[in-house]
């Protein structure tokens, strides 16, 4: 893919407050092939919290890390990914479990395309898009699960500059309801939509969305670990 190409020449400030290419990371596994799923229930979030902050305890980790193109369990615990004839479970961006009110930055300058509270149970909650350009290419990276207080102040094409704090951690409930986590994606195409965007596709949708989303890891330089 040309982005990915184009992405891999720069270096991009952090987008959370950790060193992601030297600090210790857990790379959480939330398909069915990870068994704990099936014994906690996914549905309460203040368990799912408890089992994922554990597992980075455990592990002595900065946070957990990972997602992107992750064939997922975890959906089962919402109808917000069974609203269509094939349930949606492959997740498009890398995910950052973390406690709330970590920061985010912006990996690079750009402007605020749009945002939203999505406010559904198992939706984004609090969700920041940001446009950019690089040689001539447009694209987008999208920040899911904030805090409400993160959209404070926003306004759209408001300019963004690179390493700028743009938001921090939500935590449940208004986060969307999930253990406290950054959703972080890039899309080459916006599909027409504003202040949301697919995280998580079908699998008969897989090579559509893989032209649309480009792998997030290169931006945060942990694609080295998958």
């Amino acid at each position: 893919m040309l982005i990915e190409e184009i992405l891999r020449k720069y270096d991009f400030a952090p987008v959370v407050p950790f060193d992601l290419s030297k600090d210790t990371l857990l790379k959480i596994d939330l398909t069915a092939e990870n068994t704990d799923l099936e014994k906690i229930d996914l549905t309460n979030t203040a368990v799912f919290t408890e089992y994922v902050f554990a597992k980075i305890q455990e592990a002595h980790a900065v946070c957990a890390i990972g997602g992107y193109f992750e064939n997922r369990y975890i959906y089962r615990r919402s109808e917000h990914f069974q609203q269509t004839e094939e349930a949606r479970s492959i997740h498009l961006g890398v995910d950052i479990w973390a406690a709330a009110g970590t920061a985010v930055f912006a990996p690079l300058a750009g402007k605020v395309h749009s945002f939203a509270n999505n406010d559904n149970f198992g939706d984004y909650g609090p969700t920041i898009i940001l446009e950019h350009e690089l040689e001539g290419h447009i694209f987008y990276t999208l920040y899911g699960h904030l805090s409400v207080g993160s959209l404070d102040g926003l306004a759209i094409n408001q300019v963004i500059n690179k390493g700028q704090r743009i938001a921090e951690f939500g935590n449940f409930p208004e986060n969307g309801n999930w253990p406290p986590h950054l959703h972080f994606q890039v899309m080459t195409d916006m599909l027409g939509k504003r202040g949301d965007f697919p995280g998580v596709c079908e699998p008969s949708k897989i090579d559509i969305y893989r032209a649309i989303c480009p792998n997030a890891h290169i931006l945060l330089k942990t694609d080295t670990l998958y």
